[in-house]
């Protein structure tokens, strides 16, 4: 069956065609694994989504469905002759536990996911994830029912009605959950390996699976990788500091400069004897991630082990921020490094371009590298793209939910005073980085230098569920101002140095001769429209192959500002 939506292709597996194909998936669109873990940009400053409206009763229509799915599932299963297994207290089926969390998590995906998705496939597709877990497990559409297969036989059969049915995205969330839910109780009960798995690894399996057919970057986190993660950054965000696990003991492993603890003289290397006099040790990091978070302004009481020297310390909890802007001034040039894009990156950048010009004797221009810059905050790469820049569009979200569609501005001041500035990008440059070089670059307000960045255009939101696991999920892509998408693209540079020497040189030369050595390239960029072609992507990125950063970086970059015909080329973009 086909659903028309323009040209499509289907989405094959071991079990055969999906009911409704869909184009794209991991292909021309978004294909490749995340670089930055899968985080990237995350919507309106990093703020998560707060959860999902609750859910509301379903009308009686939809109960009768939904009602009659149940009750036809339950005859297949008796008819199967599926008995409960022995040992029923141990096995039971975590029903109540599992539902709320696919009925929130396909809520999401069926109403803010880039790409419109039909209920029936999310289905599908959730069910085949089992068969990583048993590859004896299958699933099926076939004369309109969602099946689940065993080695010989049907085990579980539901009508896909309420599934294909007109309805809001909460009501199909909810129809999905109570399907999947139906059939993931009929196949732990068949499974002995999906119940030694246990109920979580089949929820994060089914996802697995269901977002390996959306795009690279939407995910499941488990309640144990988020608890994990948390531990990882245990105390880093309140006390400035971070602990880890020793052969014999708690280490501090890493003191943030200006911290709460390093003012109060913790040194990386301390033992964490006990927290609020709780004794700790080397397994105890859960634990210690307990103790040291609390609320802004709160107190809590360390004991700190040097050698043979024991003290303690009470630390004042406060928002502490990984530092990601240096500066140094070298050659009359300003050299300003981003590693990343944290809450308070632009106030940094402000402070460094004004006390850098601000001074007696002016530097001629600004590098700004952005080399090795993975992301972080959407709003935190306008904001820094905007202290060089007076007015004008940096860049614009487009994606399926109206939410989704925006345009950000720059309205603020030149804070480097209208010198020249030069952006150095890699091929790790990717996602809010790459929104800062190709807003200034279509401004003509910088020229930038290095190779094809990564290309991590896609925006996600990020959601908590009642299982205190969390969903990601891509719900809008980064476009320039003149309209090409960042993603699988990346930002080119209007000097390529991945070449080699001689490229350059010769690149340099055409500068200063006022012909851009990228002009063409950059003209196809800019005239690319989603969704874009793998090939002509591919081709676009040979222009000017991704590389680490080098030398020649610098070389190139100390070049252009010396040479003012050069830099007016480079800036004036490849349509001027």
């Amino acid at each position: 069956m086909d659903v028309g939506r323009g040209r499509a292709r289907n989405v094959r597996s071991q079990y055969g065609s999906d009911l409704f194909p869909r184009p794209g998936g991991r292909g021309a669109a978004g294909g490749g694994d995340s670089a930055d873990g899968g985080d990237g940009l995350r919507h309106d400053a990093g703020r998560p989504l707060r959860h999902p409206p609750a859910r509301r009763p379903l009308p009686r229509l939809w109960q009768a469905l939904v009602q009659g799915a149940r009750t036809a599932a339950l005859g297949t299963l008796l008819a199967a002759g599926i008995a409960a297994p022995a040992r029923a207290q141990e096995n039971t089926f975590p029903r109540s536990a599992i539902e709320p969390v696919l009925a929130e998590s396909h809520f999401l995906v069926l109403e803010r996911h880039i790409e419109a998705e039909n209920p029936a496939n999310l289905a599908l597709w959730s069910l085949r994830g089992l068969t990583v877990i048993d590859p004896r497990l299958g699933a099926e559409i076939r004369q309109d029912r969602l099946r689940l297969l065993g080695e010989d036989r049907v085990l579980a059969s539901l009508p896909i009605a309420p599934l294909t049915a007109r309805a809001a995205p909460q009501q199909l969330g909810n129809a999905v959950a109570a399907s999947l839910t139906e059939l993931y109780e009929a196949a732990w009960r068949a499974s002995p390996a999906l119940r030694r798995a246990g109920a979580e690894r089949l929820v994060a399996s089914g996802f697995e699976e269901l977002f390996n057919h959306l795009d690279p970057y939407s995910r499941y986190v488990t309640p144990t990788e988020a608890r994990a993660a948390r531990e990882r950054r245990v105390g880093q965000s309140g006390l400035g500091l971070r602990v880890a696990a020793r052969r014999d003991a708690l280490v501090i492993a890493e003191v943030v400069r200006d911290g709460p603890a390093a003012q109060a003289g913790i040194r990386a290397g301390d033992i964490l004897v006990a927290v609020e006099g709780r004794s700790l040790g080397p397994r105890d990091p859960g634990l210690a991630a307990t103790l040291l978070e609390g609320p802004e302004g709160s107190d809590v009481s360390l004991t700190i082990a040097r050698g043979r020297m024991r003290r303690e310390v009470t630390l004042v909890r406060e928002v502490v921020v990984p530092e990601t802007v240096t500066a140094e001034t070298r050659d009359g040039i300003l050299w300003l490094r981003i590693t990343g894009f944290s809450a308070v990156t632009d106030r940094r950048v402000a402070t460094v371009l004004s006390d850098g010009l601000g001074g007696p004797r002016q530097p001629r221009g600004v590098v700004l590298d952005l080399r090795g810059n993975r992301g972080g905050l959407l709003g935190q790469a306008v904001a820094v793209a905007d202290a060089f820049l007076a007015e004008g569009e940096v860049v614009r979200t487009e994606g399926r939910h109206p939410e989704a569609n925006r345009r950000y501005r720059a309205g603020g001041q030149d804070l480097a005073q209208g010198m020249p500035v030069v952006v150095l990008v890699d091929g790790r440059t990717a996602s809010a980085a790459e929104i800062v070089a190709v807003g200034l670059a279509e401004r003509g307000r910088a020229a930038i230098v290095g190779s094809a960045t990564m290309g991590k255009g896609l925006i996600q939101l990020v959601a908590p569920l009642p299982n205190e696991g969390e969903i990601l999920v891509t719900w809008s892509r980064v476009v320039a101002p003149s309209g090409w998408p960042i993603q699988g693209m990346g930002v080119l540079p209007a000097l390529c140095t991945s070449l080699g020497p001689e490229a350059l040189a010769q690149g340099l030369a055409r500068l200063n001769q006022g012909e851009p050595p990228m002009g063409r390239a950059l003209l196809r960029q800019r005239a690319a429209r989603a969704p874009v072609l793998a090939s002509e992507m591919s081709a676009l990125r040979g222009t000017c192959p991704p590389a680490e950063g080098r030398g020649a970086d610098l070389t190139a970059a100390r070049a252009l500002i010396e040479s003012p015909a050069a830099y007016g080329t480079a800036i004036r973009g490849p349509g001027g």
